[in-house]
């Protein structure tokens, strides 16, 4: 296979398929949440504005919960293909922690999820929204055990190694609510609040740019800024103190993610560089003097160690991880700025009558997912050459491979993957391109017009009743 090893098939393997699935689960983990929001609106306010938004979205939150769990199978079975010795050697702490996610958050999920889709007639409001909150409170709970899992490799603890180089639990609470945990659940979740976020803008955008009254839109845009303004900020104030614990933990990937490879005092901050690894050397760097070392230090004359005080056989890839970071950054600052926008906007009362907003909502909508990728690149990346951190080498955790029997099953999810979540992913498109408009009444020929009908009505007309979103 052109000379890649199968160690470095099996790492690509893991890291397409991983890639494909973690941005399904980001977006469930929000989308779930907003449908609890949305339905209890309902119940509270009783405006069916809410009711027929929640109905909206609750098709594709199930066809992105479907693909969330059928890319997941397929990552549990890579450690028992690809990655034997891991497994053997994690399994007595990863093994129960993944199977109290099954046991309790998926089945949690699972058994509600066929009441919030299809019991709507059959059983009271009350009890149904119960069920739509028990299958968002079951995504954050599988959240929390999945990310405690990846949080244990990032930074181990609780943990002994007995004779035959296993790890084997010693202090559970500690396995589970290890260093770097609770910054990274945290982290992961707003992330995924965010992203749902930034996909509820752009389709509530996209429609009021067809017809600006349609108040169904108008409650999509306007509560996904709300979560721009003000959770934007919250993230990046979180990715902060996620900053400082990786810095105390994983040096290495801090000294990677800032391109430093010398030990300065008073760091600046690298805006922009080409990392050298062989050279050992930052290329064409642009920077803020000092203010790297007062972000991660918060003192202006903190010192940061650089990657020549690590040997090189324990350095991630710098180039990798450091450009993977700026991109998360970027992304942030989009999401941040179109907070900004939005908030100036509704102050004026013009949330819904700017069409450059809606239009940079719309162009915005990826930028969630984008930032989750990177993250997760940043995070995995930064974290070799180890799958344990500092205790078990990647090049030690793999089977014993075949080059070509790999590099034929990568072709294979390939194929497979981009077939199969593409379908789903174009569906998913075309049921958010389909106005959300009142079910109950004929649609107006403003309407026909905007979405291109000539002879097969649409399903409604937006309502014109209740309260103004842009006036809360």
């Amino acid at each position: 296979m052109f000379d890649i090893s199968a160690l470095d098939l099996a790492r690509m393997q893991f890291a397409f398929t991983i890639s494909f699935h973690i941005i399904f689960p980001a977006f469930s983990i929000g989308l779930a949440s907003y449908l609890a929001v949305l339905e209890g609106l309902w119940l509270l306010t009783k405006d069916n504005v809410y009711m027929r938004t929640f109905n909206y979205w609750r098709t594709i939150f199930a066809i992105g919960f479907g693909m969330g769990v059928v890319s997941g199978i397929v990552m549990a079975y890579q450690f028992g293909t690809n990655w034997a010795v891991f497994s053997d050697k994690a399994g007595p702490v990863i093994g129960p922690l993944m199977g109290y996610e099954v046991m309790s958050a998926f089945f949690l999920e699972a058994g509600f999820l066929g009441v919030m889709l299809f019991g709507q007639k059959r059983v009271g409001p009350k009890l149904h929204f119960f069920a739509t909150l028990m299958v968002a409170a079951g995504t954050l709970f599988s959240a929390f055990w999945i990310l405690s899992v990846n949080s244990w490799m990032q930074t181990p603890t609780g943990h002994t190694i007995n004779a035959a180089g296993q790890f084997v639990p010693d202090v559970w609470l500690n396995v589970i609510f290890n260093p770097s945990f609770p910054y990274r659940f945290v982290h992961m979740v707003l992330a995924a609040y965010l992203t749902t976020a930034f996909v509820v803008g752009a389709v509530g955008a996209y429609h009021l740019l067809k017809v600006r009254t349609n108040r169904h839109a108008q409650v999509m845009f306007s509560m996904a800024m709300w979560m721009a303004a003000i959770v934007t900020p919250i993230q990046m104030f979180a990715g902060d103190q996620h900053g400082l614990n990786t810095l105390e933990y994983q040096p290495a990937k801090i000294a990677a993610i800032e391109g430093h490879y010398e030990n300065v005092a008073g760091a600046p901050l690298v805006l922009f560089g080409i990392p050298d690894d062989e050279k050992e050397k930052l290329l064409y760097a642009i920077e803020i003097p000092r203010l790297g070392a007062l972000i991660l230090t918060h003192t202006w004359d903190g010192e940061l160690r650089g990657l020549k005080s690590f040997p090189k056989a324990d350095r991630p890839n710098t180039f990798i991880v450091f450009w993977a970071f700026r991109v998360m950054v970027g992304m942030g600052i989009i999401m941040l700025a179109i907070g900004i926008w939005s908030i100036v906007r509704r102050l004026q009362g013009r949330l819904f009558e700017d069409p450059l907003l809606a239009r940079a909502a719309v162009m915005a909508g990826p930028v969630g997912f984008i930032a989750v990728l990177c993250g997760w690149i940043t995070t995995e990346a930064g974290r070799q050459p180890w799958t344990v951190y500092g205790l078990l080498r990647t090049a030690d955790s793999a089977s014993s491979l075949n080059a070509a029997e790999v590099g034929i099953s990568l072709l294979a999810f390939i194929v497979i993957y981009f077939t199969l979540f593409g379908a789903g992913v174009y569906y998913m498109l075309r049921l958010m391109a389909k106005p959300p408009i009142n079910e109950e009444a004929e649609p107006s020929e403003r309407l026909k017009k905007a979405y291109g009908i000539t002879a097969t009505p649409m399903t409604g007309e937006p309502t014109s009743g209740g309260p103004d979103p842009d006036r809360r």
